[in-house]
């Protein structure tokens, strides 16, 4: 029968060193490693930029009372038990930055392009009164019109929406007493424009979908693009629609291709409907 010998005092102490925990309390404030490394921003679509006005300590803090101007409307404009405390605060903050104009657009990757289009051009869009609003969603333009229009806070307005949403437009304008709009080429005279059939769709057109897939790489994603395209239901699409569905895919892509693909964009390709806002307001 096969025995052990007898432990002695000596490896009972090798085995408590082998097994010994470290501070639990070091281990659990350790942050975490970052999975990823950090990315920057696409080289090329950089150096075509134009640069804004200086950020001035001023500047910083006239774009952070707009950005929360901007909250508490969509705040307001969501109702509930917050709704009369954003209300209180979105017409303080508009006494206090001398808001102008809203701009009304149907989501995030929107504004991220106006306000992408304006800095190219020059413009501080802070410094002028101006707001870009997202709305989350086309149906919501009713409330915000009354909110920031003639009924309510009384600021000039523009906007921008997608082909399929322009329906909502007209109507909800017609409503609100901001004209009485019967065709898109009315509503474009009151600063409100439409893309076909949305942004992302307008701006792969304007730069082409060569340009496209070169901010895509930049963007260190062309390998997620073509394994993408290797999907069943992408194999046969043309790669403007590939693109199109791709950048729509994850949170938060629209709004970081939408800035990045006004950023690639040469003087003459800026989408129609873009132009036209950026020229109203």
């Amino acid at each position: 029968m096969w025995g052990f010998p007898p432990l002695r005092p000596s490896d009972l102490r090798i085995r408590a060193r082998v097994y010994e925990v470290p501070d639990a309390s070091a281990v659990w404030h350790q942050p975490p490693a970052p999975r990823y490394p950090a990315r920057r921003g696409p080289p090329s679509v950089a150096r075509k930029t134009m640069r804004g006005p200086p950020r001035t300590g001023g500047r910083l803090e006239r774009v952070d009372t707009m950005t929360r101007f901007g909250l508490t409307v969509v705040e307001w404009a969501a109702g509930g038990t917050g709704a009369a405390a954003a209300e209180a605060a979105a017409r303080e903050l508009a006494a206090a930055t001398h808001v102008k104009t809203a701009v009304l657009v149907e989501g995030t990757s929107d504004q991220a392009a106006v306000e992408a289009l304006a800095v190219r051009r020059g413009r501080d869009l802070a410094a002028e009164g101006t707001v870009v609003v997202p709305l989350g969603g086309a149906m919501s333009i009713g409330r915000f019109l009354s909110l920031v229009g003639p009924e309510g806070l009384d600021l000039a307005l523009a906007g921008l929406c997608d082909e399929a949403e322009e329906g909502y437009f007209l109507r909800a304008l017609d409503r609100a007493g901001v004209g009485s709009p019967r065709d898109r080429t009315q509503m474009e005279t009151l600063g409100f424009h439409v893309c076909v059939a949305d942004l992302e769709e307008e701006l792969i057109r304007s730069l082409g979908t060569d340009a496209v897939r070169e901010v895509a790489a930049e963007l260190g994603e062309a390998r997620s693009f073509r394994i993408f395209q290797k999907q069943p239901a992408q194999r046969e699409r043309p790669v403007d629609r590939q693109l199109r569905r791709f950048i729509g895919t994850h949170s938060g892509r629209k709004s970081q291709y939408a800035h990045a693909l006004v950023d690639a964009l040469e003087p003459h390709q800026v989408p129609r409907p873009l132009d036209g806002l950026l020229a109203h307001i």
